[in-house]
This record gives structure tokens, C-alpha cells and sequence, in this order.
């Protein structure tokens, strides 16, 4: 048995340390539910930051002549893409060239992008996108990217000269994923 008079002394000594024990108990407690309340909403604040492109305008549009395109990806990390082209000097003439971008960015309707440097020629887009004309993405100019292009070519001295220009690509006709099964089944 214990003897009462320590009881009581026990009894002072506990008190004091359950009361530790409980503040140490909810303060984590706090902590942990203010760590979670925070976790959403950065989550959210990083989805709003990565890609802030008004509509997804993600497709092939016409680029300079017949058959050249301009391909735009929009990810959720950012742009991706690159203009698919004809060399036209000597050492590549009629050839097709694909240039892939080296900076892209799209923030509400504006677009911008500049692609590497192949054979001495890259290309820099800066201008708007809007809704075109057209009232489905099954037909050519849904979306249509008007700006300025600017190519800028190194000669063999390693001199550099740019052309600017303002130009208009239209999205082109990307047939729907319905369509394009049900034509899928009938060959």
C-alpha cells in the first residue's frame, strides 16, 4: 500500500504534468490541422500559375506556305511546340525542317514563342489568339493566332538580319474522336 502522505505528493506532482501533457496534445494537434489547410490551397495557387492560357488552344495551324504548320501543345507545366517548315537555302532546300520551340508562353490570350536556332534561321511569334469563324474545332480556323512573326537568319559571316512581318494562322480542321471511330469501322 502507498503511504497517504506520499499520495498527496504524488498526486501535486501529476497534476502539474498532465496539464503539460494536454497543451503539448493540442498544440500539435493545431499544427497538424493548419499544416493540411495549407496544403489545397497552395495545390490550387500552383494550378492557376502553370498554365494560364484562357481556352486550350492546343492544335496544328497553318504556318508560311502549303504544308507548313505551326503545332502548339499547351501541358499543364506549360507550352510545348514547334513549326514544321521547307528549307530554303542550298543546303536544304525543299526539305522539311522541324523547329521546336525554345521559349513558348501563353497568359490569357496572349501567345508568344521562339524556336531554336536550325541552320541558321529561328522564328519569334508574339501576338493574341481569338475565336475564329469557324463553329466547331472540325473545321479549319477555330482559333485564330494574329501577330507579328519575326525570322531571324545568321549568314555564313555570323552576321544576323530579321524580317518582320504580320501574319495570321488559323487552327486547323482536327476531326472529332467520334468521327474519326465511326469512319474507323466502316473500312
Amino acid at each position: 500500500m502507498i503511504d497517504p502522505s506520499k499520495k498527496d505528493i504524488m498526486i501535486k506532482r501529476i497534476k502539474p504534468l498532465s496539464g503539460i501533457i494536454v497543451l503539448v496534445l493540442l498544440a500539435s494537434s493545431a499544427f497538424a490541422q493548419d499544416r493540411n489547410s495549407l496544403a489545397p490551397k497552395a495545390a490550387v495557387e500552383h494550378e492557376k500559375s502553370v498554365n494560364a492560357a484562357a481556352d486550350d488552344i492546343s492544335g496544328m495551324y497553318n504556318f508560311l506556305g502549303e504544308g507548313e504548320f505551326v503545332q502548339i501543345s499547351l501541358e499543364q507545366d506549360g507550352v510545348s511546340g514547334y513549326i514544321s517548315r521547307r528549307g530554303d537555302r542550298e543546303s536544304d532546300h525543299g526539305a522539311f525542317l522541324d523547329q521546336f520551340f525554345e521559349h513558348a508562353s501563353i497568359k490569357d490570350h496572349d501567345v508568344s514563342f521562339t524556336t531554336k536556332p536550325l541552320h541558321g534561321e529561328w522564328f519569334e511569334f508574339k501576338g493574341r489568339y481569338e475565336r475564329g469563324a469557324a463553329k466547331t474545332r472540325e473545321q479549319d480556323g477555330y482559333y485564330v493566332l494574329r501577330g507579328t512573326l519575326k525570322r531571324f537568319v545568321t549568314d555564313a559571316n555570323g552576321s544576323t538580319t530579321s524580317r518582320s512581318r504580320q501574319v495570321e494562322f488559323k487552327l486547323l480542321a482536327q476531326p472529332d474522336d467520334d468521327s474519326q471511330a465511326t469512319a474507323k469501322a466502316r473500312h
